[in-house]
């Protein structure tokens, strides 16, 4: 007999579970503790504050933080395959000279989209996230750079939107106003298999799973009416290069790979 479970069922077969002391984990003496700090239910643990319960239990509290969500963390815990690719990235020569560092987000936010749709095609997820910045031809900054490369140690993850927002972290931490840019380039390495939804002790897990199915419904479209039928509303804005570099073959003059179609 096999039984499963989804997420879609943890709010009506998870949550209902009672007494607490029949979930895994929760015996006598920690249904007390949990009692004091106003917990009673899986109900009441799923919805607590999880840097709370890490203050108070520990690594024993965020473990059930994530059970009564569904999520069994010794699993996710494992160590992760390594994939056989060691990185995907896109690298873009501008059409002109960025200054503006909203122009110049809206085209790292491009980037990251696509980096993250060839992830997902490929099966894999990121441990890694790098962006360059290079200069306009003969400038250089105060430390006598004509650019810069950053990179992060994230969680791993495929969501364009997590993604995009640690390349914008970077980008905002190391970016000097008044150098005018001129070639951008993401890359996400150290990767692995995409074998389970890394879910976020610290967001709420329901978002995560909509945003994971958001960009898999997006990546269908795309594959069968190419990458044009759905875009983002920023792409139609001044300093956007995604619409116009969608056509070009093969991903030259721009490092256009992965948006065939």
């Amino acid at each position: 007999f096999v039984a499963e479970w989804r997420y879609e069922d943890v709010q009506e077969k998870v949550w209902s579970i009672s007494p607490i002391t029949e979930f895994c984990g929760i015996g006598k003496r920690m249904a007390a503790r949990l009692k004091m700090s106003g917990i009673e239910s899986i109900y009441d643990l799923a919805q607590a504050d999880p840097y709370l319960l890490k203050h108070r239990f520990g690594v024993m509290g965020l473990q059930l933080f994530a059970h009564a969500w569904g999520i069994d963390r010794s699993f996710l815990g494992e160590k992760s395959q390594v994939a056989k690719e060691k990185s995907f990235g896109n690298s873009q020569v501008l059409p002109r000279d960025y200054a503006r560092k909203d122009q110049i987000e809206l085209v790292l936010k491009e980037l990251s989209d696509q980096v993250a749709t060839r992830l997902r095609n490929s099966n894999c997820q990121t441990e890694c996230v790098s962006i360059f910045v290079g200069y306009s031809k003969g400038q250089v900054d105060g430390l006598g750079r004509s650019g810069w490369r950053k990179q992060l140690k994230i969680a791993r993850s495929n969501n364009t939107k997590v993604l995009t927002e640690h390349v914008l972290k970077l980008f905002r931490e190391n970016f000097i106003p008044g150098i005018d840019i001129r070639n951008l380039g993401v890359s996400f390495g150290k990767l692995v298999w995409d074998t389970t939804l890394q879910i976020d002790l610290f967001s709420p897990p329901e978002e995560q799973i909509i945003n994971n199915q958001l960009d898999f419904l997006i990546d269908k479209i795309r594959q069968k009416f190419g990458f044009k039928a759905l875009i983002h509303a920023s792409s139609l804005l001044e300093g956007a290069t995604a619409v116009n570099r969608s056509g070009l073959v093969g991903g030259h003059a721009g490092g256009n790979v992965g948006l065939g179609g």
